[in-house]
């Protein structure tokens, strides 16, 4: 009808075209909405929509990110693009987050470092009487005594022993004369070895146990596994390795009964990392390594049980909290299958408190598993700090302890930043 209007104020009658401003039915965009996506693209009706380079437009908005001028421009929307990556942030994070982490250990070693030596300072005995056995005589005695600084007050024989740590020297041995850290290098390969081993049997035979419980909750299985792991938390080490040893090999004579490597294999093996299935590998000896790994099954499998244990249960009480939550449901009402369900959507959710069980028995592990090394006689670390107990061996067991103490608080750290990988949602701001 002639005089009729064909869109909001301001639009031309003959070309229809809209002001500057306006959208395509000639609406003003209110300041600070968005702005519908077919008006955004400039076109009404259904015809050739198209999509904008900002996929968000505020109007009178502040300083923000604009698609070709960058992130300072007037007029655009705040929070996109402009500045550093994602990525970069992250990065940045992580590493201000490692060192911190790095900088509280030195008043948590420094803690460490007084208690072993206080608890060694208050230990009744003579090292010098342990020294010189039955050859002392009080002139010896004060003589040695005098040399080894024994006659000094605690807080003067603490910094001598705090200044050697500072310099990376834990000191010599009383009783073989050698560096204490040699001692260490020698023996902590095949305490990593057996900690190794043995958690790569605990841990998927307890994640596994886990699932199956809380999957079957309430059935025969379920009790069977927690049945099993109380067992397994309550069964002596040294008398498992003990059995196990008899009907393994005596009886059956399936596996060797003790040690690392057979007698005939010891002078072809190098001394490269320490750890005999990764030198054998090395040097490509395969009936070491074949040798070396069933030396290895009986220690591995009797220390594993514990932290398998531990694992099962802590797997199961963190799934079963999981499986009562709205996405699961969601995704079981959207069809899929239940092992799906499990495995993909609600297992990697659980997976934190068993991330931090695992770690803390991976530490307690490298401190040395002193029954099993003693019963199947490996020379690791947990055997040489009660050998060194035994002798008075002071130097030993302090390097020693502290070594250990180090390597505990490292593995914590190495577990706080797995939890980023586990679960995205941490960020280490």
């Amino acid at each position: 009808m002639p005089g009729r209007r064909t869109g909001g104020p301001g639009r031309n009658a003959v070309t229809g075209a809209n002001p500057p401003g306006y959208g395509a039915a000639g609406a003003v965009p209110r300041p600070g909405r968005r702005l519908p996506a077919r008006l955004a693209a400039g076109r009404g009706g259904h015809g050739g929509r198209r999509t904008l380079g900002a996929a968000r437009y505020t109007a009178g908005s502040g300083a923000g990110w604009h698609p070709e001028r960058g992130r300072d421009h007037p007029g655009s929307p705040p929070g996109r693009g402009g500045g550093r990556p994602a990525g970069q942030k992250e990065g940045e994070s992580l590493l201000r987050y490692v060192a911190k982490r790095l900088l509280l250990l030195i008043p948590t070693l420094f803690g460490i470092s007084v208690a072993v030596f206080g608890f060694l300072y208050l230990i009744p005995g003579d090292p010098a009487q342990a020294i010189l056995g039955e050859r002392a005589t009080p002139e010896l005695l004060a003589h040695l005594r005098e040399e080894m600084g024994l006659n000094d007050p605690f807080w003067v024989q603490y910094a001598r022993f705090a200044g050697r740590i500072l310099h990376g020297d834990l000191g010599r041995s009383l009783r073989s004369g050698l560096p204490v850290s040699r001692d260490i290098a020698v023996r902590l390969p095949a305490t990593i070895e057996l900690t190794l081993a043995a958690m790569s049997i605990a841990v998927p035979l307890g994640v596994l146990a886990g699932v199956i419980a809380a999957v079957r909750r309430r059935t025969v299985l379920d009790y069977g596994v927690m049945a099993g792991s109380l067992v397994g938390v309550s069964m002596p080490i040294f008398w498992l390795g003990l059995v196990m040893m008899y009907y393994f090999a005596v009886d059956l004579k399936w596996l060797p009964p003790s040690g690392r490597l057979s007698v005939q294999y010891e002078a072809q093996v190098p001394f490269i990392t320490g750890m005999y299935l990764v030198d054998t590998l090395l040097v490509g000896n395969w009936p070491a390594f074949v040798d070396a790994a069933r030396h290895l099954v009986m220690p591995a499998t009797a220390l594993a049980t514990i932290p398998a244990a531990l694992i099962a249960r802590m797997t199961r009480s963190s799934l079963l909290e999981v499986l009562q939550q709205d996405y699961v449901r969601t995704a079981r009402a959207k069809g899929l299958v239940e092992w799906l369900v499990t495995l993909r959507h609600a297992l990697p959710n659980a997976m934190l408190p068993v991330l931090t069980v695992t770690g803390l028995q991976v530490g307690m592990l490298l401190g040395g598993a002193v029954l099993t090394e003693t019963i199947f006689s490996i020379n690791g670390v947990g055997r040489y700090i009660v050998d060194s107990i035994a002798n008075r061996d002071y130097p030993a067991v302090q390097g020693a302890v502290f070594v250990v103490a180090t390597l505990f608080v490292l593995t914590n750290l190495v577990v706080d930043l797995l939890y980023a990988l586990v679960d995205p949602r941490i960020r280490f701001d």
